[in-house]
């Protein structure tokens, strides 16, 4: 199947109608019927301002980047970034075309 991965790159703490971003834009993608979505957490990256970011062993809040990522079709990508916008988020994302389906075992 061809459809699209969608990434959205956000800070670990940022929030957006009192909940973290990265857990409403998932659970706003689940309630539109996306099939799935996950969230990953940097150990480290630095962003358009330059500044480097990493997790060390005795911080406890890093504040790194989160990236929340969608493999879709291309309309359910269309929807989510319609939905970021009518929200008026500002977010950095990207969309790449990709090719996916499921490998049945045994």
């Amino acid at each position: 199947m061809n459809g699209t991965l969608l990434r959205f790159y956000l800070h670990e703490f940022r929030k957006h109608d009192g909940k973290l971003l990265y857990e409403w834009l998932l659970e706003q993608a689940r309630a539109a019927g996306i099939h799935g979505g996950s969230a990953f957490r940097a150990i480290a990256g630095y962003g358009r301002h330059g500044m480097l970011h990493e997790q060390r062993f005795f911080e406890l809040a890093a504040d790194l980047t989160v990236a929340v990522e969608f493999i879709v079709a291309d309309q359910e990508a269309e929807k989510l970034l319609e939905l970021v916008r009518r929200e008026r988020i500002r977010i950095f994302y990207t969309r790449v075309s990709a090719e996916f389906g499921v490998i049945e075992g045994d």
